[in-house]
């Protein structure tokens, strides 16, 4: 085995700098201390000069770029030194000079680690398999619906469809530290490492179109250009320099001292403390980058940082963008397990996102999938084919005859659900209900947004205006504009920009627009498209919008820091101006006084480079069982239906003309199996989130009163499941639901089924959101899938 040497890093030109100036200085002290003069002011000239040489070359090159900056007061106060013959200032500010650039170079490599580590990450080969035959191509070569195979440590090269399952390391991309598994049918991207087996994935684009693909082009432009913070800078750069000279020059005409105009110079030295404010914009860049948040340049995170208004899309970015299942729905006599199963292998060859949902749903389960033939699928209707055998159709059409499908459909238009029908041989079999639900995130998020500064959040959609008014009522937004075109959008962004700074948050290409017209335009770049991402100043590189409350967060932090460090310098350099013109600040001393002022400063404007402190902090056996909780609600959800169906079927199997016609025996199996779904599952879940979950959140929510709300929905939901129980025990004794109790049961499934649909949205979008993306066994400290 070979062992990798690490050979010593190259010094740079700060280091350089900085060592010969500080040696200079240093070894001019020492014969100083000893009596020796003429070495130690040969040794201070050497150092004066030494900085005076790149000062210079940084006043030139400034001029050049029409930049009138404050260097020209430093080469002023070395060169004044040099003449009045404080030797020993001059050394001292070259000191200081390169103390400055030093850390300024190194704040910056730092902070600019993490963009970096994007582009060093960019897969350059792929594994394509054709048949029995695996060839190396590069990756530019991939195209979509090839069949890619990944290593155990390679870096997946494009976006693609997993066909098994996986375990990945996403940290570049999410900045997740710890391995996530990813089941069979699920998304991957491009830039994550394979941390497990070997898996092969169908490529759903070309390299050059992956989302990793675009973060690298985004990350490659990441600070190239300087924020508008800083240049704020150079313009008081303007008149900073001009009030030093007529101070200094002031000094020299009042007391006839030159040393004391020099000595003002040597104070008005604060190109360091200027510095400082693109450390903590590159810094804030950096740490964004760390978060799963890619900046595009330090003008957009100093916008960010003063945006007052959010416009934003709901489908995709408010909403989670693929249709959910809700309920699989099956005739009498048919099985529902066997439809999905049916339903998915014949929509395995359909683009359409309900297909995506229904296969997606299917493997998820586990089903074993058959290849369909004689497929035809047709806009508006959707797809038929035959699947082992036997003809299935699946797709939008009339509501068809029969109690269930009524239903069904009645359900569906109470929950704004999108239903596909499902028939088998020509006969109607059953329904599969999907919605496209709120984000988890979502709620707190907005909330967040709002606590950095966000006054008036603003939602522009395509949609119906009765969903998009629903969507806008549960968020708490300001404003809703539904049936927006992309000139819509676009309409309305340029109107609220006039108004204030505002940041417009989409992810298709109809948002691209949008996007671009406002101050800050930010897109989902985890699944989002590429047109959005190419116009977007901000990536999520996230299927998440809540890192962009800590993105802002981190950016009104960071132009805080900027403008803190850049004007405490500036006030300081002015109140040293003044002592010094007045003479009781000589050079030398003044240097020492600038260069501490300079560090600290300096050294403050790195504080952007940590963490902002975290309101919420969950520990890891609360993390997993949040986890828990949410897996639990995944799949409680689906059967939640079983409660309006119920009452639905007590409505519609009695007649109040023909009470003769009521089916007995199918009311009292109804109420039967609601009941056991109470007792055996839906109450034991809710009473576990009471003695587990609630008494662990209380500390990281402040105390128990934090979740005093939540428990008194328990009691109810408990309470209700108890009156269910009541009813069923009394249609047991008489054999049939009685008619006087048929209103009240109709009544309680209605109420439980609208207060559990209430109570766990309330608890994803409080409890369930301050989980991590993939949790930790608390015992092993292995990932768990979530």
């Amino acid at each position: 085995m070979s062992t990798r040497v690490r050979l010593p890093a190259k010094p740079s030109a700060e280091a350089l700098l900085l060592a010969a100036t500080v040696t200079a200085f240093v070894a001019g002290g020492a014969f100083w201390v000893a009596g020796s003069d003429r070495p130690a002011d040969g040794l201070w000239i050497a150092g004066t000069v030494i900085a005076l040489i790149p000062s210079l070359w940084w006043v030139v090159a400034g001029l050049r770029r029409q930049n009138f900056g404050v260097d020209i007061i430093a080469s002023l106060a070395l060169a004044g030194t040099l003449i009045v013959g404080e030797y020993a200032a001059g050394a001292l500010i070259g000191v200081m000079l390169a103390t400055g650039r030093l850390l300024d170079a190194s704040a910056s490599r730092r902070a600019r680690k993490d963009l970096s580590a994007l582009i060093d990450r960019s897969p350059s080969l792929a594994r394509r398999r054709d048949g029995a035959q695996i060839t190396v191509i590069a990756v530019d070569d991939v195209r979509p619906g090839d069949v890619l195979s990944v290593g155990n440590g390679e870096i997946v090269p494009a976006d693609g469809w997993l066909h098994d399952d996986a375990v990945l390391d996403e940290s570049v991309l999410t900045g997740e530290p710890l391995p996530r598994t990813r089941a069979r049918g699920d998304g991957v991207r491009s830039g994550a490492v394979n941390a497990g087996g070997t898996f092969e994935l169908t490529a759903r684009s070309v390299a050059a179109e992956s989302t990793f693909a675009g973060i690298v082009r985004m990350a490659g432009d990441a600070a190239a250009d300087r924020a508008p913070v800083v240049r704020i800078a150079d313009r008081l750069a303007v008149w900073f320099v001009p009030l030093a000279l007529g101070v200094a020059g002031i000094s020299w005409l009042v007391s006839g001292s030159m040393t004391r105009a020099v000595a003002v110079l040597v104070v008005a030295t604060p190109c360091p403390l200027l510095l400082a404010a693109p450390i903590a914009i590159v810094a804030g860049l950096s740490r964004a980058s760390r978060m799963g948040v890619i900046i595009r340049d330090g003008g957009a995170l100093e916008s960010l940082g003063r945006a007052h208004t959010l416009m934003v899309d709901k489908t995709g970015t408010l909403t989670t963008g693929r249709p959910e299942q809700v309920a699989v729905t099956a005739a009498p006599g048919d099985d529902p397990v066997e439809l999905l199963r049916l339903a998915a292998s014949l929509e395995q060859l359909s683009p359409h996102v309900f297909a995506t949902a229904i296969v997606g749903e299917a493997n998820r389960r586990g089903l074993e999938l058959t290849v369909p033939t004689d497929v035809q699928e047709s806009a508006g209707r959707g797809v038929s084919g035959l699947v082992d055998g036997r003809a299935v159709e699946v797709g939008a059409r009339s509501t068809p005859d029969g109690d269930w499908a009524r239903a069904v459909a009645r359900g569906s238009e109470l929950d704004g659900a999108a239903v596909a029908w499902i028939e088998v041989d020509g006969r109607p079999s059953g329904a599969i209900a999907m919605s496209d639900p709120i984000r988890p995130d979502a709620p707190r998020t907005l909330r967040r947004l709002r606590s950095a500064g966000i006054e008036r959040i603003v939602l522009l959609t395509g949609d119906h205006p009765a969903t998009a008014v629903e969507i806008g009522t549960l968020l708490g937004i300001d404003e809703v504009f539904p049936d927006q075109s992309p000139a819509d959008k676009v309409a309305h962004v340029r109107e609220e920009r006039a108004a204030a700074s505002t940041v417009m948050v989409g992810d298709g290409v109809n948002d691209a627009p949008a996007l671009a017209g406002a101050t800050v335009g930010v897109a989902l770049g985890a699944r989002g498209s590429t047109a959005s991402a190419a116009a977007a100043d901000v990536i999520l590189t996230t299927d998440s919008i809540e890192p962009l409350a800590t993105a802002m967060e981190i950016a009104r932090r960071s132009r805080r820091i900027a403008l803190q460090s850049a004007g405490v310098g500036m006030g300081l350099s002015l109140a040293a101006m003044i002592v010094a013109a007045f003479g009781f600040l000589p050079p030398t001393a003044g240097a020492l006084l600038q260069e501490a002022i300079d560090v600290a400063v300096i050294l403050n404007a790195l504080r952007a480079l940590r963490a902002p402190q975290t309101d919420i902090k969950i520990d890891q056996s609360t993390d997993v069982l949040l986890h828990r909780f949410a897996a639990e609600h995944d799949a409680l959800r689906e059967k939640l239906a079983l409660l309006t169906i119920t009452a639905q079927r007590l409505v519609d199997l009695y007649s109040a003309h023909h009470p003769e016609t009521t089916d007995e025996v199918a009311e009292l199996n109804g109420l039967r199996e609601v009941d056991d779904l109470l007792t055996t599952t839906i109450l034991p879940h809710e009473h576990a989130e009471e003695d587990l979950l609630y008494p662990a959140l209380a500390k990281p929510l402040g105390s128990s009163e934090a979740t005093v709300t939540m428990s008194r929905m328990h009691a109810e939901i408990d309470r209700l499941g108890r009156r269910v129980h009541a009813h069923r025990l009394r249609a047991d004794r008489y054999g049939r639901v009685t008619d006087d109790q048929r209103i009240d049961v109709i009544a309680t499934l209605y109420g439980l089924h609208a207060l559990l649909r209430l109570h766990f949205s309330q608890e994803e979008q409080t409890y369930f959101a301050l989980a991590s993306t993939s949790p930790a066994d608390p015992v092993t400290g292995e990932t768990t899938s979530p």
